[in-house]
């Protein structure tokens, strides 16, 4: 039974890595949709630091895990809240959480290779 295909087999990484792409690219537009009213003049506004981006996308997953934490309380303390609503908050958050690990992992990997390039 090594051949298992199907619904019930595990996923491959690169289609793992994919999700996780596009539930971060529809995050980020959807936090840009959000904060695009609090705008008062486009031309007035400053392109995007690096440093912001990284703060916005760290908010954005510290968002999603504080709302996955609170549903799975409201689950267990026997709420009225679906199971697969408190599933998917859970994923969302745990896919956003490795997504932020990786792209720390690779500025590591990216900054000690600079560090030991010779002068």
């Amino acid at each position: 039974m090594s051949g298992v295909t199907g619904p019930g087999a595990a996923m491959s990484v690169d289609r793992v890595l994919a999700l996780r792409s596009q539930i971060l690219e529809r995050n980020a537009a959807l936090s840009r949709a959000q904060q695009a009213p609090a705008t008062t003049a486009p031309a007035e506004s400053k392109p995007a630091s690096f440093t912001d981006t990284f703060e916005d996308a760290f908010k954005s997953v510290n968002q999603a895990q504080a709302q996955a934490g609170a549903l799975s309380e409201a689950y267990e303390r026997g709420e009225t809240v679906d199971i697969a609503k408190v599933m998917l908050a859970r994923q969302q958050a745990s896919v956003g959480f490795e997504a932020t690990l990786q792209v720390r992992n690779k500025l590591l990997s990216a900054y000690k290779d600079i560090m030991s390039m010779p002068v």
